[in-house]
């Protein structure tokens, strides 16, 4: 049963690998639901998130960033990432202000001429430009691509994020609440609490372990008669020498993995948690499609 003038709609957010897709839908959503690093293509699934108001819902999916796929891997994340264009109501297209037009958004711009759907030029991280750069900025895009509306915003500070959030909802028609009004994601915990382990890994091995991390939950289960809940997590990284690194010397790095990623998992549970982290060498798993399904990257739907 439809709520009278109640409005949703699905939301797809697209863009260049680290231009602040990820940072924006946690801003909206209010909490951390998809992972947050300065590495590019951190977002590997398409991550489902619910903002839910009085008198609207609108469910956002926040893709992998288009890139030409060197790998297996890479090939999955950009499929879904074009899939999502033809499932939604509304495209928020995220550029990144302070880097401007590159041949990657040509790739983007390319695959959005035939979409019917309305396109939003997000100008993010307005924060680190002068003000007088962005009007070029925005003519330069326009000339490239027929845009409904176009907001500069910066999501890590929140600046004009309710002004976009206000003019995504007056493009969305009458619907259906699709989820319950405190569902924050359709995403399991496990896939959430992997995220997490991952985020964690990527920050702290910076540039040593780049794309080689996957993460697999093991065992998730509660303790203590409820009051706690069990983790145990295997890191898969590509080689024996990136091995040595996410465990690190006398297994430092790998405590501080845990012990950073426990107070996320917590928050995420409310719950008491107790993480057992151990790593896995899976050689170029992201070429192999076996390993690709076992990871959760699996293509055959696609």
């Amino acid at each position: 049963m439809i709520k009278e003038n109640y409005k949703s709609g699905f939301v797809t957010i697209i863009g260049r690998p680290n231009v602040g897709k990820s940072t924006l839908l946690n801003k909206v959503i209010g909490q951390k639901i998809a992972i947050m690093s300065d590495k590019p293509q951190t977002t590997r699934n398409k991550i489902q998130a619910v903002y839910t108001r009085e008198d609207a819902q609108v469910v956002f999916i926040d893709t992998p960033g288009i890139h030409k796929p060197k790998h297996k891997l890479g090939d999955f994340m950009t499929k879904i990432a074009q899939q999502t264009l033809n499932e939604v109501d509304l495209i928020l297209f995220v550029i990144n202000a302070d880097e401007g037009y590159g041949r990657g958004d040509q790739f983007i711009i390319d695959r959005l001429e035939n979409v019917q759907s309305p396109i939003f030029l997000v100008v993010n991280k307005i924060d680190l430009v002068h003000p007088d750069k962005l009007l070029p900025l925005i003519d330069d895009y326009r000339k490239k691509l027929n845009v409904a509306e176009v907001i500069p915003i910066s999501a890590l500070q929140g600046n004009n994020v309710s002004t976009l959030m206000d003019q995504i909802l007056s493009y969305m028609e009458e619907g259906p609440q699709y989820y319950p009004e405190d569902q924050v994601t359709d995403h399991p915990e496990r896939f959430i609490t992997a995220e997490l382990i991952r985020e964690k890994a990527l920050h702290l091995t910076r540039e040593e372990v780049p794309h080689s991390i996957a993460v697999v939950i093991e065992q998730m289960k509660e303790r203590e008669g409820g009051r706690a809940v069990f983790v145990q997590a295997a890191i898969i990284v590509e080689r024996d020498s990136q091995k040595g690194i996410v465990i690190g010397k006398g297994g430092k790095m790998l405590k501080e993995i845990g012990q950073r990623a426990r107070k996320d998992i917590e928050t995420l549970l409310g719950t008491k948690v107790f993480l057992e982290l151990f790593v896995k060498v899976q050689t170029d798993w992201r070429n192999k499609q076996k390993q690709l399904r076992e990871f959760g990257f699996s293509q055959d739907e696609y």
